[in-house]
């Protein structure tokens, strides 16, 4: 029996079942990590008190970051919610470097202004400071976006935290019978939702490029397909279901195209499907196994997985075909290869010594380093911004998800109350 969600109303609200609810714990953080007073946000008089503590999830967005400290509410010398309110001299003793504030009102009609001002408190002098105005069931992504203002404006660098990730769940239903279900939640974990549930298993889910869709390979029939389905309407469409493997779905970053892995002609290969015109393209020809196929940012190239040196090793041939070169020498195992965002490297699935762990390849410098160090790790999956990696791994008789920086520095566990999750994928910007 297969389930889908007809409807974002669906998706957001009435559906949200208990096990699809990430827990996220920071397992290990920057030393030196900046520290930074979150001050929560002044209800401004008359207004109703709003759904979400939004001072909350800014201090849990940017402690989970690894690069910011935040202070506990309770330690914080006072509670300014204007400019004119702020004694920086109390904020220097306290050691903090950096000061958000913030307002929010009800305006009717279901919706409030939320007002936040970020300070550098050595200099006393504003950073950044913004307005928004939202529906009440946006009031966590409003957060979400002031997170990512105050992480670009502190580091240079783009903030991921108003992002979404997909995942799989696995868990015991009545009379024992397993149940997979595809979830979509915000990078938090919070906001989780079924896309869809079903009795046999789902795999490989991939964002679209504007992050209105997902593709995924289901074994609904006893056999895999691949589907696209549209998130906000609920509706999906079946890309292949050719004899033998329909697998691994990649999608072009112009959305133009898709990569996939099928044997409809006997052996499994890499193929490329043109939605504009429903043609399909073989890329690859060769005797061994070739899959997992991901595209390079620029659209021009792929990368995947092939056995035809004798083990599995990464590859990367020209969309337009070629000969493929090899990229991975270290090692007798290494898979499930995909770009960072700014193409300089690949992260991977890495086997030494009966270990499976997570790895990035430098491709300039052909530099190989092991981010985890765990026993069995899979499907890792980039940060839209480049700035970690998220992957799946074994705990104990479960598995959980996990996310490491990409050097190595940060780390967190996001694991569910009931069942194992596996096959992440970080979407893109929303």
């Amino acid at each position: 029996m297969i389930r889908i969600v007809l409807a974002i109303v669906l998706a957001v609200g009435l559906l949200r079942p208990a096990w699809a609810v990430l827990d996220i714990t920071v397992t290990q953080g920057l030393e030196g990590a900046l520290p930074v007073a979150v001050v929560p946000f002044l209800r401004v008089a008359g207004s109703t008190i709003p759904s979400v503590d939004l001072a909350a999830v800014i201090s849990s967005d940017l402690a989970r970051s690894g690069r910011f400290k935040p202070y506990p509410f309770p330690d914080l010398p006072a509670r300014p919610a204007r400019a004119e309110d702020i004694r920086f001299r109390d904020w220097r003793l306290l050691g903090s470097e950096y000061l958000v504030i913030g307002q929010i009102e009800a305006l009717g009609g279901n919706r409030y202004a939320t007002r936040f001002r970020l300070f550098d408190v050595f200099k006393g002098v504003q950073l950044s400071g913004f307005q928004f105005v939202t529906p009440a069931a946006g009031l966590r992504r409003t957060a979400h976006q002031i997170s990512d203002i105050i992480y670009r404006e502190l580091t240079g660098e783009p903030g991921a935290f108003n992002t979404r990730i997909a995942y799989v769940t696995e868990f015991a239903a009545a009379g024992n019978q397993r149940r997979y279900v595809l979830n979509v939640a915000d990078s938090d974990g919070h906001n989780a939702f079924p896309v869809l549930e079903s009795a046999e298993p789902l795999m490989s889910p991939a964002w679209s490029p504007d992050g209105s869709k997902l593709a995924y390979v289901s074994f609904e029939h006893k056999k895999p397909s691949i589907f696209v389905q549209d998130l906000a309407r609920g509706s999906r469409q079946r890309l292949s279901s050719f004899p033998g493997i329909n697998g691994a779905p990649a999608w072009s970053p112009d959305g133009t195209r898709m990569a996939l892995t099928l044997s409809k002609d006997g052996n499994p290969e890499i193929y490329i499907f043109h939605f504009a015109t429903g043609r399909w393209q073989r890329l690859t020809h060769n005797a061994g196994i070739d899959t997992e196929a991901a595209w390079a940012p620029d659209g021009k190239s792929l990368v995947f997985t092939s056995d035809r040196g004798g083990t599995p090793q990464i590859y990367q041939m020209p969309v337009s075909g070629g000969r493929a070169h090899r990229l991975s020498f270290e090692g007798r195992y290494n898979t499930r290869a995909s770009f960072s965002p700014d193409g300089k490297r690949l992260a991977l699935l890495h086997g030494t010594q009966g270990n499976f762990r997570i790895a990035v390849l430098e491709l300039e410098s052909q530099d190989l380093r092991v981010l985890s160090d765990s026993r069995l790790d899979e499907s890792p999956s980039f940060a839209p911004n480049g700035s970690m990696i998220l992957y799946a791994t074994v705990k104990g008789a479960g598995t959980i998800l996990a996310a490491v920086s990409v050097d190595g520095r940060v780390r967190q566990q996001l694991a569910i109350a009931k069942g194992g999750v596996r096959e992440p994928a970080w979407s893109p910007f929303q």
